[in-house]
């Protein structure tokens, strides 16, 4: 169970962050409604947000979540894989440092890089997916944290998309959603596999707090699989953040 929520307002310069979707430019307010449409939410799972101030200088740091893993144990400070984000982590420090001593801080150090987009925790194993973003040696220092607590870590290689969570979603129970370049491959084999409906892959990032789904809005194929798992779930517009490469959980950071 979540007990806290991180996010990040979305600032201004959104509109200039990292695209590859060829979705348009966001639009700032409507992206603002969204994001605090996200919170209410999120709220309404039993959580604590915390939510920062936007930050002109960093177009992509709404996405929050790449630039720490939080577990039961300790936290990361990751060391993200694109440029324009590594000086992100500046300002996260010290906000993780509010919940986690400093002694159960971990960081991601240069040559590794790890974008927390590419971490799927499932109890006390994470998948670490190899990506533009996330290379062998930032996996292998995580590993190597993930060890030191007791738990466990294993890299998944990735050929097609952005991020590890770009196509997978724990939602507990042993419930994995799961789209393309994933259906087959073997590491997944023991879950039960929600597929994700052809045309609805961006609905595959969907996350799990406290029992309840959150979905993004628009993908009613990926909706109903999951209330026909016996979930509640709440729908939330993601469409300014999607034009930036941007989903649900990239959106928070939930421990």
């Amino acid at each position: 169970m979540f007990k806290n929520v991180i996010v990040k307002k979305p600032c201004r310069a959104v509109i200039n962050g990292i695209s590859t979707a060829n979705l348009g430019l966001p639009d700032y307010e409507l992206a603002l409604k969204q994001h605090a449409c996200y919170v209410e939410a999120l709220k309404k799972c039993g959580v604590a947000v915390t939510e920062l101030p936007a930050d002109e200088a960093f177009p992509d740091s709404c996405f929050v979540e790449d630039v720490a893993v939080l577990t039961r144990e300790f936290a990361v400070i990751t060391n993200p894989g694109a440029p324009t984000r590594k000086k992100e982590v500046e300002a996260i420090i010290p906000v993780i440092e509010k919940f986690y001593p400093a002694d159960r801080i971990e960081y991601i150090k240069a040559p590794g890089t790890l974008e927390g987009g590419d971490i799927m925790m499932v109890g006390d194993h994470f998948y670490i997916g190899a990506s533009a973003r996330t290379n062998e040696e930032g996996g292998r220092q995580l590993i190597s944290y993930l060890e030191k607590y007791g738990m466990s870590g294993e890299m998944v290689p990735l050929k097609e998309i952005l991020h590890l969570k770009t196509g997978l979603s724990y939602i507990e129970n042993n419930n994995l959603l799961i789209s393309g370049e994933f259906l087959t491959n073997p590491v997944f084999d023991s879950f039960h596999k929600i597929v994700i409906p052809a045309g609805e892959e961006y609905g595959a990032n969907c996350i799990w707090v406290n029992g309840t789904v959150i979905v993004p809005a628009g993908f009613p194929g990926v909706q109903k699989a999951i209330e026909g798992l016996g979930y509640p779930v709440l729908v939330v517009d993601t469409s300014e953040f999607r034009k930036v490469d941007g989903g649900l959980s990239c959106l928070s950071l939930r421990f």
